[in-house]
């Protein structure tokens, strides 16, 4: 034990100096919503701490690929994000790893099928990959090199095999949660599937001026609608079995549901001018207000598991995109910008209150009605963050360019017709009764599981 004389002690005013020193060095990510140049930084830091998260750039990793327990379609969710990033600020930092990481899981049909994800892919995790290439299209992000496929290329090569997935020999249509019959709930038709559909139809058919795919974008509008994926009020819930032809539904509400029919009901209005889609995306931010606290005002959250603290990995990035298609709606619906930029800039300024935490104090939280760092940290919370503080430059930067407005980005109406046998050589088998019925067992379980963190929502 070390003895100090009083006269080495420090005396209470250098305890006071150096706890204010201390304090001192704390960092945060600050954030002005008046400036521009404020909210690009405060992306920047934001966008910087969720990519250490990603290692896919590095020699002998896979490109593309987040590492556990993160799921593949969150990193093209990522490069989505990343997308958007650069869109807002003119910041290039990750375009390159956001280009190698898109060509590499594209696949050799183009349509985000790869041999690496052929066991467990779902529908919906493949429409995330097209939502990405989508915007790069839209955006005029830098476009491939011309012997790789291209961005609007790979949205049309997505659509192209999601098409022939729509299913109505059950539940009247609709597409299944999962591809492959041997996945986890293969019998489960989910909103967030044939939402996903819905919206990359909808930004094709603005984009190309291709009727089919608005053609498709009603078809998949009108059977959420009569199935009773969504209700009257234009909310929407999670899905059902399709063993018992879609009945009951889960009535579990997550803010990406909302968000990817908002989006592309918006698109249909700035393509048709139709009045109905005018009133369906006004109708869908109004009930959207349940995503959206009272104290403070307007901060979003996801209120399935978040005010009881079981929001899985992948739920915690949902907000992100309900942030994201709100931006981008105010650009296709310009009527909702005064109900929207109330929303994000009061949660954007919530979420980089919670970026506090970790040694450069850029580690976002989970909740953001708390504004504050809720000392936990996660791939999907920093991303979600990063969107709507990022969401917040929309007003400062031009719209989404079309084939005949600027657009580059070349397109291949067949891409990705020609689909890759669904069942890989090693799994390959013949599909009986008997395994169909296991499907609809491994189905009841998923749903268990779901019904266990978020179903008391059901008894609302």
């Amino acid at each position: 034990m070390r003895v100090f004389s009083y006269a080495s002690r420090p005396s209470w005013m250098g305890f006071l100096t150096a706890a204010l020193m201390g304090t001192s060095t704390v960092k945060a990510v600050e954030l002005d919503l008046d400036d521009g140049d404020s909210i690009k930084k405060a992306a920047k830091d934001v966008a910087t701490n969720m990519m250490t998260y990603y290692t896919g750039m590095n020699p002998g990793d896979n490109p593309g690929n987040l590492p556990d327990p993160y799921y593949w379609w969150e990193a093209g969710a990522m490069f989505n994000a990343l997308i958007d990033y650069w869109f807002y600020t003119g910041d290039d930092t990750w375009n390159d790893i956001t280009i190698q990481g898109m060509l590499w899981q594209a696949g050799e049909n183009k349509a985000f099928m790869p041999n690496n994800q052929s066991k467990t892919e779902g529908n919906d995790d493949q429409v995330f990959w097209g939502f990405a290439a989508m915007s790069a299209a839209e955006r005029n992000f830098p476009n491939p090199p011309e012997d790789q496929p291209q961005w609007l290329e790979m949205a049309q090569a997505v659509f192209n095999t999601q098409a022939p997935r729509w299913d109505p020999s059950s539940c009247g249509g609709g597409l299944r949660w999962q591809i492959f019959t041997w996945n986890n709930g293969y019998n489960y038709k989910n909103t967030i599937s044939t939402g996903g559909f819905f919206n990359l139809a909808s930004r094709l058919a603005k984009y190309t001026k291709n009727e089919t795919y608005a053609e498709w974008a009603e078809k998949a509008w009108d059977w959420t609608a009569d199935v009773g994926f969504m209700t009257p009020e234009y909310r929407f819930w999670d899905g059902a079995s399709d063993l018992s032809n879609c009945t009951p539904i889960n009535q579990i509400e997550w803010t990406y549901n909302a968000g990817v029919y908002l989006l592309g009901a918006a698109n249909m209005y700035n393509l048709t001018e139709d009045s109905k889609w005018k009133e369906r995306t006004e109708k869908i931010i109004d009930s959207s207000g349940v995503f959206f606290s009272q104290d403070p005002p307007d901060v979003m959250y996801e209120r399935a598991c978040e005010t009881v603290s079981t929001c899985m990995v992948d739920q915690r990035s949902f907000k992100g995109y309900l942030a994201r298609w709100m931006a981008q709606t105010t650009q296709m619906a310009p009527f909702t910008y005064d109900k929207i930029m109330k929303r994000l800039r009061a949660s954007g300024q919530a979420a980089a209150k919670t970026c506090t935490g970790g040694s450069k104090g850029t580690t976002c939280g989970l909740k953001w009605t708390e504004q504050k760092w809720d000392k936990t940290k996660d791939f999907g919370q920093q991303m979600a963050a990063l969107e709507v503080i990022q969401s917040n430059l929309i007003t400062r930067v031009s719209a989404p360019v079309t084939d005949d407005d600027g657009g580059t980005s070349k397109g291949d109406p067949n891409a990705g017709s020609k689909p890759p046998k669904t069942v890989p050589p090693a799994l390959a088998y013949s599909i009986t009764t008997a395994d169909k019925a296991g499907a609809g067992i491994l189905t009841a379980l998923v749903l268990i599981g779901i019904g266990g963190s978020t179903g008391w929502l059901i008894w609302e």
